[in-house]
């Protein structure tokens, strides 16, 4: 297995080596230490790989309790560093990345609204539909249009 960047010293050597999330590590392992953003939560090991499990499985039924185990923290030091770093709760991360997929989805592709509400995690396309437009401010098929025009 190759070797971590020299630039990703104080990052997770373990989650360097992987080509994806290189780049954005050392990016990362640059910027003021007071920064907050997914970028900050980058050089934390337990938030960056909890990073890296969200952006990996998105639409997957995440809880702070399973996230928490997979990165070896207990619930609330997850949630507290996490919030510290990025900004936001977890979950509240994992929707607004969600959403964030959906939208560049209904701009390059043709799918239907219900397969991208469904590939975003979300059971119906009414739920997606609701949260699509409290973060966007128009529904899916409205983005879709004004994305076409």
């Amino acid at each position: 297995m190759a070797r971590p960047p020299r630039c990703c010293a104080s990052c997770c050597a373990r989650a360097c080596t992987s080509p994806r999330w290189r780049a954005p590590r050392c990016h990362a392992a640059s910027l003021p230490p007071d920064g907050r953003g997914w970028l900050a939560g980058l050089r934390d090991a337990h938030v960056g790989r909890a990073l890296a499990l969200l952006h990996g499985a998105p639409a997957r039924a995440w809880s702070v309790d399973e996230l928490a185990r997979e990165v070896a923290l207990s619930r609330s030091a997850l949630a507290e560093r996490f919030t510290t770093l990025v900004g936001e709760s977890p979950i509240q991360y994992l929707l607004r990345w969600r959403l964030a997929l959906a939208a560049q989805e209904l701009r390059a592709e043709s799918a239907p609204i219900t397969r991208i509400a469904e590939r975003a995690g979300y059971e119906s396309e009414a739920a997606f539909s609701r949260a699509f437009k409290r973060q966007y401010g128009l529904p899916p098929s409205a983005w879709r249009r004004h994305a076409d025009a």
